[in-house]
């Protein structure tokens, strides 16, 4: 590819391999470790998930070596449904920083994104988003000299359960029964996607691309689903999940009818509660720091701090009509 001629001799830019995984986990673990946050960090286990899910190797992952073949950098590419949010998500080793490498990742993706915009409708706007620490200067610095422009900030927040969490208090007629996924699944897809519909940037997806994403083998524990019903409507969703170093809240919603009566806080509790009784201390979240449904107020009550904070730059490929 063109990229590799801004590359240092003897380092070389390529698709990724099977056989990269576990260098790639490395890689991330050395970027959160530098940053600050090495909990955040993402296992092998869940970017096999992710390679196997959503990506493909040959055109959407990217590693570059130095010269001994040690990978030093990793970009990825996704976009979502209708080709007109597109993501990336790159890193480079903190040893190697300034030499190249970022550039180089960020011009492959924007080369398989630019395929992206024949594939929407003529008056949709296109539009790639990455996102870094806010302390990245290095990685601030390039994005912003290749055209992108600071749009948002997401938190990566935390709580050490050093004691049970306090008991969680439903609202009346609402009570938490066991999943099954047989019955529950799609109610709580529909559930979840009422939910988050008026959160920034969200899309929904097809009932199967969901069911693919959420049923990855890695990522899913049935048994942390956690889902409140209001008699025979489904009022709100906690869905965990286990991670290397924590608990993990992937998805907590509540449904517009059941809000502002305690449900999103009683939902909170109870996955502390239940984390704590399988022996995490640890538990974590991401979240939109300008959440319109208070959702980093409510972490914050809960006794959440903020671990890492992120900053996401946004590049236009196209103007248009947004995609409702």
């Amino acid at each position: 590819m063109t990229t590799n001629n801004i590359l240092p001799a003897g380092f070389t830019l390529r698709n990724a391999a099977w056989s990269d995984l576990e260098a790639v986990a490395d890689l991330i673990r050395a970027v959160c470790e530098a940053d600050g946050d090495p909990d955040d960090a993402v296992p092998a286990s869940e970017i096999k998930a992710e390679w196997e899910t959503n990506l493909n190797l040959e055109s959407d992952v990217w590693v570059v070596t130095d010269p001994a073949g040690k990978i030093v950098g990793y970009e990825e590419f996704f976009s979502r449904p209708n080709h007109t949010s597109l993501q990336g998500d790159g890193y480079v080793h903190p040893q190697f920083k300034g030499i190249g490498i970022g550039t180089a990742l960020l011009r492959a993706l924007e080369a398989r994104s630019s395929l992206e915009v024949s594939q929407t409708e003529p008056d949709l706007r296109v539009y790639i988003r990455n996102f870094m620490t806010i302390g990245d200067d290095e990685g601030r610095a390039l994005h912003e000299n290749e055209g992108y422009q600071p749009i948002r900030f997401n938190w990566s927040m935390r709580i050490k359960l050093e004691t049970p969490p306090p008991a969680p208090k439903f609202p009346a007629g609402v009570e938490i029964r066991p999943f099954i996924e047989a019955e529950h699944l799609y109610p709580v897809y529909e559930a979840i996607e009422e939910a988050f519909a008026d959160h920034w940037g969200h899309i929904k997806p097809s009932f199967d691309v969901w069911k693919k994403n959420r049923l990855a083998p890695e990522r899913y524990f049935p048994d942390l689903w956690y889902v409140a019903w209001d008699g025979a409507e489904i009022a709100g969703v906690s869905i965990c999940r286990q991670r290397e170093t924590m608990g993990w809240v992937w998805s907590l919603g509540v449904r517009r009818a059941w809000r502002k009566k305690g449900l999103g806080m009683a939902l909170l509790l109870h996955s502390f509660g239940e984390f704590y009784r399988r022996g995490e201390r640890i538990v974590g979240l991401g979240v939109d720091a300008s959440n319109p449904t208070g959702a980093t107020r409510l972490y914050e009550r809960a006794g959440m701090t903020i671990a890492t904070e992120y900053v996401c730059y946004e590049k236009e490929f196209r103007p248009g009509r947004e995609l409702e």
